[in-house]
């Protein structure tokens, strides 16, 4: 066992997320303590070696490297306020949803315990913690990415994005953002199928997933056009996008369905166009909304 496997982990929550994270650990050789606010939950870890601790002091005082899986940011503050004394020499690693400013707030109490700070997130399902699968963005304390790197990347596919703390939460937050974004538009094509003689799972295995794994291929390159600032129409003008999702639009009030989902993409479309974008690439919209020049 490597002087790294010898890293003390302590796992503070223990949902189905903390629990996946407390059990990778345990499978990876890592002497891992274990606490809820619930005595008893996740019974499987104690067969896999886990250590149970109460109260919180105990358990936090048992590790170097803390980890807290919550519902929230503010939710860890709420708990670790509780011991403040017990995080000198400590780190702690939040994965809980959060905002930048959350993060921030918390290093900063933190610092003043004599403890480091990680933000992190979790970009994955339980089932797939510790795979390639899970992409874990992490910032915050310099010296302690250094230190628990090595343990960190347990988890999954890490990406340390530097010392501000903030900027794991927001490309949490962004990437969720997109995700919704992809639930709407899928959330909407399912009910303008109903009624249809066919099947949402049709619709979605036979035509909706192979379309969108092509539109996968083509993102990065419109990513590119943004930070570049050059949108040449190689992909589709903005004018032609905001056209088909008015038929979109039409066809699914005709059907009697609410057009809520889709409505605020429309109206970017037209101010873009309305400021004399319409001829340019279609992810040109996102310089519109980014500019905060979109009536709500």
């Amino acid at each position: 066992m490597t002087s790294e496997k010898r890293t003390r982990i302590t796992v503070l929550g223990l949902g189905r997320m903390g629990s996946a994270i407390a059990g990778r650990y345990l499978a990876a050789g890592y002497p891992t303590t274990v606490w809820n606010r619930t005595p008893g939950r996740a019974p499987q870890l104690d067969e896999l070696g886990a250590r149970r601790a109460a109260p919180l002091t105990d358990a936090i005082a048992a590790s170097e490297l803390i980890i807290v899986s919550h519902v929230d940011t503010p939710g860890v503050a709420a708990l670790l306020a509780t011991v403040p004394g017990a995080l000198a020499g400590r780190t702690v690693l939040n994965v809980s949803t959060g905002r930048p400013d959350e993060a921030r707030a918390l290093a900063s109490w933190i610092a003043e315990q004599r403890g480091h700070f990680l933000d992190g997130a979790i970009l994955g399902m339980p089932a797939t913690v510790g795979t390639a699968a899970t992409l874990v963005p992490y910032s915050g304390s310099a010296e302690a990415a250094d230190a628990h790197g090595a343990a960190i990347a347990e988890l999954g596919a890490t990406s340390y994005l530097g010392a501000d703390t903030g900027l794991a939460a927001l490309h949490d937050m962004a990437v969720l953002a997109g995700m919704y974004g992809l639930f709407g538009g899928f959330f909407h094509a399912a009910a303008m199928l109903g009624g249809a003689p066919a099947t949402v799972h049709g619709l979605t295995a036979d035509f909706l997933v192979p379309w969108l794994r092509a539109l996968l291929d083509v993102l990065p390159a419109l990513a590119a056009e943004i930070d570049a600032d050059e949108f040449a129409p190689t992909f589709a003008s903005i004018a032609e996008m905001g056209s088909v999702l008015e038929t979109i639009r039409g066809v699914s009030r005709e059907q009697g369905l609410p057009t809520d989902l889709l409505d605020p993409l429309q109206r970017l479309l037209d101010a873009s166009v309305e400021r004399g974008l319409g001829a340019d690439n279609f992810p040109r919209a996102a310089t519109v909304l980014r500019d905060h020049t979109v009536a709500a």
